[in-house]
């Protein structure tokens, strides 16, 4: 029984760190400043929202300038991030579309 509670609560904390998202990406890289100056993707999670600057990168994923994409991304609280790190780390799950843009 012992082992089935340990098994349970281990799910339950991995469960609780990290959900999975799909996102949506513009089509172009704005210019924004997070440390120092940089060009960030905008993105949004649903198709009515306002765009938002995403100043992070996104495991596994390589932005093509010109395309719009829809993804599935995992994100993970980070423990202990490095400073001025982000807490949270994206990973990119699965490619749902990738449309070119004028």
């Amino acid at each position: 029984m012992s082992k089935f509670l340990l098994f349970f609560n281990i799910i339950v904390l991995f469960s609780s760190c990290q959900e999975t998202k799909r996102i949506f990406i513009a089509n172009h890289l704005v210019d924004c400043e997070g440390v120092a100056p940089q060009k960030c993707m905008l993105i949004k999670e649903n198709l009515a929202d306002e765009w938002t600057y995403f100043y992070d990168t996104i495991d596994g994923f390589e932005y093509e300038e010109g395309y719009s994409y829809e993804i599935e991304v995992v994100v993970t609280k980070v423990e202990n991030p490095l400073a001025d790190a982000s807490t949270l780390q994206y990973s990119l799950v699965k490619l749902l579309s990738k449309e070119k843009k004028q």
